[in-house]
């Protein structure tokens, strides 16, 4: 609930002072650094490197400019700067831009003060609306950003040299607290002088009126490597304004990556999303990802971002990763539905599903048509075969491989049900000790599924090896020993 006070004269008796909303996130900022409370909750991999140069800036009081690749989260931590307001503010009841009711700078809010004065009604404004974002598009104007002329105002017999014939933009509208502005060289030039006032001036001056709003406002934009862009350039003056560039970075080590995509992708059981208390999903299908599956995913992405054949300008987002999950997932929840299964656990032959999802999220550079699906495939190829390379010692292989040499053949496959690769593993007991390296680190390495995903990455990592050989005939494949 909204603190009490509804009139002006209850705020003053109430002892409430008012801040500048830099007074206002410095002061909150410092309780969180103080007290070890992290400033963005689900943000995760910048603790050393990004949180301290928005720490700093808040310290300073400064405007700010984010720049990095896409999904770097810019936006979020951007989004979460609200958190760091006050939950509660008053301001003039009625007023379009906040008003302060000690010190308002609206002609209407000016006029109200004046003729009630400490009757003049209170309003209490939540952080959540102290927010304002608008995405940076090449038909955004200044009477977007700024304000224009209500021409129905004018209609109802006010002149044009009236104030109150004004209708304000989004910037005056989000008086007293944070405007940010996504994409922000997308913005057209002669827009992005319009802000140098805001920035700088701290006001807005709206078409030929002699007004001037002293707004109250903390100005983030979000925008991508200049270098990394032909649609626009952000001019020198208004660079120059932001008090700090703070550059953003994908998650620095495999670690970190994991923990955002079990934290973004849903998953049903074992990842977010609405699933039910016991796992299950409206599919009905319990969901276990075996560790070395996302790590799979990860590495492919990670694969990707040193990938001469993938055009590193335009960056390999973290949501390649979430959403190759969610389509792996998907793919098992789809096998175990065709085959009347109740649990779903992702193997190898999923990997296949993950074109989908992986080439809307990467640009492939090549120079010769209808090479991308095989680059793809290689890429894909590179991550099963790092993380069985991580996961189960060399001196594991040699007998798995003997047990091949008599004449030893293995169907895989979406119709191999589970119960045939646990008498796979009873028949060639060679077969259980990589496999046992690759479930130490999963708690549900006793279920069936979880085997039998582990049992087609051993395989699939002997034939990337070159230690089988692998024949693929439509929907199956079969590992012989070469």
């Amino acid at each position: 609930m909204a603190p009490g006070p509804t009139t002006l004269g209850e705020l003053r008796a109430s002892g409430w002072m008012s801040v500048p909303v830099r007074q206002e996130l410095r002061r909150n900022a410092t309780e969180r650094i103080r007290s070890g409370r992290p400033l963005f909750d689900d943000v995760l991999g910048y603790h050393n490197t990004v949180i301290p140069q928005v720490e700093n800036a808040l310290l300073a009081g400064h405007d700010m400019i984010m720049l990095g690749e896409r999904g770097q989260a810019k936006t979020r931590m951007i989004r979460g700067l609200a958190g760091l307001l006050d939950e509660w503010m008053p301001t003039v009841a009625g007023s379009e831009i906040n008003d302060d009711p000690y010190a308002p700078v609206s002609a209407q809010a000016r006029a109200l003060v004046a003729e009630h004065g400490d009757d003049t009604p209170v309003a209490w404004v939540h952080r959540d609306d102290r927010y304002g974002e608008k995405l940076a598009t090449p038909d955004t104007s200044i009477a977007d950003l700024i304000g224009e002329v209500d021409p129905i105002k004018v209609a109802e017999g006010r002149y044009l040299s009236d104030e109150l014939t004004l209708h304000y933009g989004l910037v005056p509208r989000t008086n007293r607290g944070i405007f940010a502005i996504n994409e922000l060289p997308d913005l057209a030039e002669r827009i992005q002088v319009g802000l140098l006032n805001v920035l700088e001036e701290r006001d807005v001056q709206i078409r030929g009126y002699k007004v001037r709003l002293p707004l109250d406002v903390v100005l983030v934009a979000s925008a991508n490597p200049e270098d990394y862009t032909n649609r626009g350039r952000i001019i020198t003056p208004l660079k120059d304004r932001f008090g700090a560039q703070i550059r953003t970075h994908y998650p620095l080590d495999t670690g970190t990556e994991i923990a955002i995509v079990e934290q973004e992708a849903y998953v049903g059981s074992g990842g977010a999303g609405p699933g039910d208390d016991d796992g299950r999903d409206a599919t009905g299908v319990a969901v276990t990802v075996p560790s070395f599956m996302t790590r799979i995913v990860v590495a492919l992405t990670r694969a990707a971002r040193s990938s001469s054949h993938v055009s590193q300008r335009s960056g390999v987002s973290v949501r390649l990763s979430i959403s190759n999950t969610e389509t792996m997932v998907a793919n098992a929840v789809r096998r175990a539905l065709r085959t009347s299964s109740d649990h779903a656990v992702p193997r190898v032959t999923d990997l296949e599903a993950l074109t989908s999802s992986t080439a809307g999220k990467v640009e492939i550079e090549t120079l010769e048509e209808g090479r991308e699906a095989e680059i793809l495939e290689r890429l894909v190829n590179s991550a099963v075969l790092s993380v069985f390379k991580d996961s189960v010692p060399p001196d594991l292989h040699r007998a798995v491989v003997d047990a091949f040499e008599e004449d030893l053949v293995v169907d895989v496959g979406d119709d191999v049900a589970d119960a045939d690769y646990a008498a796979l593993l009873a028949e060639v007991p060679a077969l259980t000790a990589p496999v046992q390296a690759l479930l130490a680190d999963d708690e549900a390495a006793e279920s069936p599924a979880v085997v039998a995903s582990a049992v087609e990455l051993v395989l699939e990592g002997l034939h990337l090896s070159k230690r089988l050989n692998k024949d693929t005939q439509g929907p199956r494949a079969q590992y012989r020993a070469r």
